[in-house]
C-alpha cells in the first residue's frame, strides 16, 4: 500500500476526551543533584498566620496536592518540591514550604540554595546593585524552623544580572547526644517542633581529613535518599565536629555527597546559644542549577494520576 502524506487541510488533530480537573506549573531545579520543583501556580493558598499554621493546613485539607506534585507517575520516591507562601516574619523576603514523599519538612538547605537564585532571577526582591563592591544579594528565607540568611552571588552582563553560588546561614544548631539516639533520647527543643527526620551514614575512618574533604550520605522523610550533600545534614555534622574539636571556628571544610559525589562547602561563623544549650551558627554554600519547566495535569477518571509510590 502507497502512503502519502496529508495536506494540512486534511490533517485531523486528536484532542483529549477527558476533561482536566487540575493544572500546577513548575519551575524545576537541583541542587547537588537532589530535586527541587517550583511550585508557581494551581496550589491553592494554605491558610493560617504563621507557616506552622499553614502546613497544618496543606496536611489536613490538602494533601492530595503533595501526592499529586511529588509521587509518581509526575515524580518518584525521591523528589522534593517547594511551596512559596507569604513570609510573617517581618524580616523574610519569601517564605518557604518543603514538600517530600512523607509530608512536610521544617528546614531543607539544598532547596534554599536553588531558591536563592530563583528569587533573584524572578525579581522577588529588590536589587541594589550600583555599588561596584556589591557582588552578592541577600534573600531572606523563612522556613518552618525560622529565619534562613542567603547570599547569593550576582554579575553584571550589560543589562542582565546572572546569579550563580549561594550560601546560607542556618538557624542555631546544637548536639543532644553524641550516643544512638532513636530510643534512648526523647528529642526537645524550646521554639519548634522536634523529630527525628533522618539519618546520615559517615565515612568515620579519620577524626580528621586531611584534604578537608568528608564524606557522608543523608537518608531523611520516608527512607528518601539525599543525591546532594544535604545542607541540614551539613550543618548538623559542622555542629558535631565542632562540638568534638574537629572544626574550629571560621574553619572551611568540604561535604562529598555518597551518591552523586557532589560538593557542600561549610563553616562555623558563630556561636550562639538556644535556651540554655550552646549552639552554633553555620553556613553552608553550594550551587543551583535550573533544568526545565513543567505543565502537571490531572485528566479526569484517572485514578492513578492522583499519585502513588513503588517502594
Amino acid at each position: 500500500m502507497n502512503r502519502t502524506m496529508a495536506t494540512d487541510k486534511n490533517v485531523r488533530l486528536c484532542q483529549p476526551t477527558g476533561q482536566t480537573v487540575l493544572t500546577i506549573t513548575t519551575t524545576e531545579m537541583h541542587t547537588g543533584g537532589e530535586p527541587v520543583r517550583i511550585i508557581e501556580s494551581g496550589f491553592p493558598k494554605p491558610r493560617g498566620e504563621t507557616i506552622l499554621d499553614k502546613i497544618n493546613d496543606l496536611r489536613q485539607n490538602y494533601d492530595h496536592l503533595r501526592k499529586f506534585v511529588i509521587l509518581e507517575p509526575r515524580g518518584h520516591f525521591d523528589m522534593y518540591a517547594v511551596l512559596l507562601v507569604p513570609p510573617d516574619n517581618p524580616e523574610a523576603d519569601i517564605g518557604a514550604i518543603f514538600l517530600h514523599n512523607e509530608g512536610y519538612s521544617t528546614m531543607c538547605g539544598h532547596a534554599c540554595v536553588a531558591l536563592g537564585r530563583y528569587a533573584v532571577d524572578n525579581g522577588l526582591i529588590e536589587l541594589n546593585l550600583h555599588q561596584e563592591s556589591t557582588t552578592e544579594a541577600q534573600v531572606n528565607i523563612q522556613v518552618p524552623c525560622g529565619l534562613v540568611k542567603t547570599f547569593v552571588s550576582v554579575q553584571e552582563d550589560g543589562d542582565v544580572i546572572r546569579t550563580g553560588r549561594v550560601r546560607f546561614e542556618s538557624v542555631p544548631s546544637f548536639v543532644v547526644c553524641q550516643a544512638a539516639v532513636s530510643s534512648a533520647v526523647s528529642l526537645h527543643h524550646p521554639e519548634t517542633p522536634a523529630f527525628l527526620y533522618g539519618i546520615m551514614v559517615v565515612d568515620s575512618r579519620k577524626a580528621f581529613a586531611e584534604d578537608g574533604v568528608y564524606h557522608h550520605t543523608c537518608i531523611f522523610a520516608d527512607s528518601e535518599t539525599d543525591r546532594s550533600p544535604c545542607g541540614s545534614g551539613c550543618t548538623a555534622r559542622a555542629a558535631l565536629m565542632f562540638q568534638r574539636g574537629q572544626l574550629k571556628l571560621g574553619q572551611t571544610c568540604t561535604f562529598r555527597s555518597g551518591v552523586t559525589g557532589s560538593e557542600f562547602q561549610a563553616r562555623v561563623v558563630n556561636t550562639s546559644r538556644v535556651d540554655l544549650t550552646d549552639a552554633v551558627v553555620v553556613e553552608v554554600e553550594g550551587q543551583g542549577y535550573y533544568s526545565g519547566r513543567n505543565i502537571l495535569t490531572l485528566e479526569e477518571g484517572d485514578s492513578l494520576g492522583k499519585g502513588f509510590i513503588v517502594r
